[in-house]
């Protein structure tokens, strides 16, 4: 069913789950604030009743945000608010999900999980454009299963040695960015070891006290390390990132890039270096943070600065992104 009315589609669905069956929001990113108060309803309901041992569990009520800030070519500024995801972590742990899944695979995964969950409130963020799919069906389960992971295809740290950087990311837009910024790094500074991060469980960041879906410290330090540069490129708002993970050992190597409300009716890859988390960007930021390579590859950063601004031009006078960006692919 569809009505542009959120309140109406949010009524329908709360009550339509209510009768015993299971159901998905699907909502423009920007325009899914429209119910703040009614899911914070929903969300304090279901904690409530969740304590009372009388009530059966309720199929869990699942939000689908699509047409989302990073892909408003014709919509622009209005359409582009990825503040959802702030309101919702605000309530209880035990009931609030959050997943930014990087492709069609890990997508599948996991709706079929959030379509078979009980008693939770899932927020799933997923574009509609076309875009690449990194892990086969086995390994998109296995990955959405750990909630993030390491990825070794797209990075290029050597095993049994520390990474030299970690290049994080968390949605789709931002792990294309993140793995061709891996990519731009393995062929312009031979021998750094970039180790690439994807998290698709958003509350994985959070420690284990906080969230049951929290990573161990042990285990978070494993995977970002605990005193290496982190370039973290975040779907929304990058306040958030360092808010879930205020307790980890490594804040002070934490640099996350993301949605600083700049944005306009533009092309995709605009709207990123607008934003500061394009591929250009994410690579000057982890030649500035690694210790000596900005001084010793300078040259590199100033290249990667005029391939920048050429990309910008290329917008301005074309309208739409230069051939290299809108066809990359891996390798």
């Amino acid at each position: 069913m569809e009505v542009l009315s959120e309140h109406l589609c949010q009524g329908w669905l709360e009550g339509y789950l209510l009768t015993g069956r299971h159901g998905v929001f699907s909502c423009y990113e920007a325009f899914i604030h429209i119910v703040d108060s009614m899911f914070n309803q929903h969300a304090k309901w279901l904690k409530v009743h969740r304590q009372l041992p009388w009530r059966q569990p309720v199929a869990s009520l699942n939000y689908l945000l699509s047409s989302h800030v990073w892909q408003q070519d014709h919509n622009g500024f209005s359409h582009q608010d990825p503040g959802f995801i702030d309101h919702a972590v605000n309530k209880k742990a035990e009931v609030i999900r959050v997943y930014l899944p990087p492709d069609a695979n890990t997508l599948l995964y996991i709706m079929q999980h959030c379509l078979a969950s009980t008693d939770y409130v899932n927020i799933v963020v997923s574009g509609k454009q076309p875009s690449p799919t990194w892990l086969g069906p086995e390994d998109a389960a296995n990955h959405c299963r750990r909630g993030l992971g390491i990825w070794p295809f797209a990075g290029s740290e050597v095993p049994g040695e520390e990474p030299d950087v970690v290049l994080a990311c968390a949605g789709d837009v931002p792990t294309v960015e993140t793995v061709a910024a891996a990519e731009l790094l393995r062929e312009g500074v031979p021998g750094l070891k970039v180790r690439v991060v994807n998290v698709v469980d958003l509350m994985r960041l959070q420690d284990e006290s906080e969230h049951p879906h929290g990573l161990p410290s042990r285990d978070f330090d494993g995977i970002f390390t605990n005193d290496k540069p982190i370039i973290f490129a975040y779907h929304g708002y990058p306040a958030l990132i360092h808010r879930l993970a205020y307790r980890r050992s490594n804040q002070e190597g934490l640099h996350v890039r993301g949605y600083k409300e700049e944005g306009t009716t533009t092309t995709p890859f605009d709207m990123a270096m607008l934003n500061g988390i394009d591929r250009f960007q994410l690579a000057i930021d982890a030649i500035d943070r690694v210790p000596g390579l900005a001084e010793k590859h300078s040259l590199m950063r100033q290249e990667l600065q005029d391939r920048r601004m050429r990309a910008r031009q290329h917008t301005r006078i074309h309208g739409e992104d230069p051939e290299e960006i809108r066809n990359w692919k891996l390798g």
